[in-house]
């Protein structure tokens, strides 16, 4: 074997987490003898050995090389071992539900070992060894936390109920992790959502978003505000610390420049929060769409009377606009080989049925056929006008008539072809539903939208860049096999079918949407 050969099986890559704390001297010999190369080893994750070299940090792949050497380990007696810290919202159920459904498609057996309400690891068993296969540490506290841990390099999988801020993204660029706002380093892994909740016996159905700030600030106090009893309101929210009140405060009451009252009700969890204002008729609280307990959720109006519910289907299609996903963020380096395969399982449709089962909203797209969009499509010829008139809804309903809309959208920041943290993952998972053969023989179509800002046939123009740009993102990461089974094409109809209020920043970014319509 000559050196070039070699080279296939090193690579210059440092572990994040070493696993030999006293270094020692081996030696890597190829199987043919050809290759040497001696060192001090740093690190082995079960399939690569890492030593520092003549030649720099070496990773040697193992099974290719014998090791010579009293530090030496045992391939066979091998445990992974790593750490997942985060978000209690995505760490407390979620992930355990996970690991333990990808546990039982592997053929692992399970041992959960709880060390506190924060700290526990699970123990995977190979029964063909009989021996321990993997170690996972959980660190269940905050997307702060996990952040903060995975830039600490104590961490494997940092869990976050948020995407990665631009601060966190700079050091994580400069402790050498990579660039953590790329989608290669984040996935979503299940759907949640903001939802205000209130006691069954409560008459209020839906709350403008400004109001449910100004309730929480405290400038609205009696329930006859909202078009409920002349009562007061008793406001409930979790402890600051965690991802649900930061969240709120970011997406609802930062907007309308308020800060939260002081006589405000705080809970531990969700589940807490929840019966407490199921058991107040005067109640309101802000919980987790998948933690409502015996409450009622109510739907978010905006200012020209548009109400947005949340759902399943909401959620999915990111109609609803207080959508929050659960992510899973993991560095530019190798994960032990049980991380990679976990991570990927958390894609398939396996994973799907466990995130259901646990009772989060999964991501695989449903589809609702255009005799199911009455409410839409009567909004759109309610709010034509000079500019959309009957020959363009026309020719809208013309394109949508026999189709039906996959509960999979994506989105854009205002005036730009820019995805959210939601649709970039979008991209990966319609790729993989046609790679899978799902729309064999059909065509999609991918159709833009946007707000009503401008001049309508401006907006037409930036919705069909828009529907292009994701028609062909998603052709792009799609293999090229599959795409000789489905006809995919794109159209733009502008601000023919609003969704929300174009008043209101909220309603502009829940209208700027590209649909996918398969027939």
């Amino acid at each position: 074997m000559t050196w070039q050969r070699a080279t296939g099986l090193v690579a210059a890559f440092l572990f994040s987490i070493p696993l030999f704390a006293v270094a020692q001297e081996v030696r890597l010999t190829a199987r043919d003898g050809a290759l040497e190369v001696s060192g001090t080893l740093l690190d082995f994750d079960g399939e690569f050995y890492q030593i520092d070299s003549i030649y720099g940090v070496l990773t040697i792949d193992g099974a290719g090389v014998a090791c010579e050497g009293a530090a030496c380990p045992d391939p066979a007696a091998f445990v992974s071992e790593f750490m997942v810290s985060g978000a209690s919202e995505t760490g407390s159920t979620l992930l355990p539900a996970l690991l333990e459904a990808f546990a039982q498609r592997e053929g692992y057996g399970v041992r959960r070992v709880v060390e506190d309400d924060s700290h526990f690891t699970y123990e995977l068993t190979d029964p063909a060894r009989d021996a321990l296969a993997a170690r996972i540490r959980f660190r269940v506290s905050s997307s702060d936390e996990g952040f903060a841990d995975l830039l600490a390099e104590q961490a494997t999988i940092a869990m976050s109920f948020r995407e990665i801020s631009e601060a966190e993204r700079t050091r994580a660029l400069e402790a050498g992790l990579g660039d953590m706002g790329n989608p290669a380093r984040s996935r979503i892994i299940a759907l949640d959502a903001l939802v205000p909740i209130v006691s069954p016996e409560n008459p209020v159905r839906a709350i403008p978003l400004d109001d449910l700030a100004r309730a929480y600030s405290g400038e609205i106090t009696n329930w006859s505000a909202l078009d409920g009893d002349d009562a007061p309101i008793t406001l409930h929210l979790l402890r600051g610390g965690t991802g649900l009140s930061r969240m709120f405060v970011r997406s609802v009451m930062r907007p309308q420049r308020a800060s939260l009252a002081p006589d405000i009700t705080r809970h531990d969890t969700a589940r807490d929060l929840a019966d407490a204002v199921a058991a107040d008729p005067l109640a309101i609280g802000i919980s987790r769409f998948s933690e409502t307990g015996n409450a009622r959720s109510l739907g978010l109006t905006g200012s020209c009377g548009y109400q947005n519910r949340p759902s399943v289907t909401a959620l999915k299609a990111e109609d609803y606009p207080l959508t929050v996903p659960h992510f899973l963020y993991t560095p530019a380096r190798r994960l032990p080989r049980i991380a990679r395969e976990f991570l990927s399982f958390s894609q398939t449709p396996e994973a799907q049925i466990a995130v259901r089962d646990a009772g989060y909203v999964d991501q695989s797209p449903e589809t609702h056929p255009l005799s199911r969009q009455g409410d839409r499509l009567a909004k759109a010829i309610l709010n034509s006008g000079e500019e959309i008139g009957a020959d363009e809804l026309k020719r809208m309903v013309a394109a949508l008539d026999g189709a039906a809309r996959l509960a999979l959208s994506f989105r854009f920041d205002g005036g730009s072809t820019t995805l959210d943290a939601q649709s970039r993952a979008n991209i990966a998972l319609l790729a993989a539903e046609i790679e899978r053969g799902r729309f064999d023989g059909q065509s999609l179509l991918f159709a833009g939208f946007s707000d009503g800002r401008g001049r309508a046939s401006d907006n037409r123009r930036l919705s069909l860049r828009r529907a292009e740009a994701v028609r062909d993102a998603v052709a792009a990461v799609t293999d090229t096999t599959a795409l000789f089974s489905v006809s995919l094409g794109a159209d733009g109809f502008g601000e023919a079918m609003p969704m929300a209020c174009d008043e209101d920043a909220w309603g502009q970014k829940v209208n700027r949407r590209v649909e996918v319509w398969v027939r």
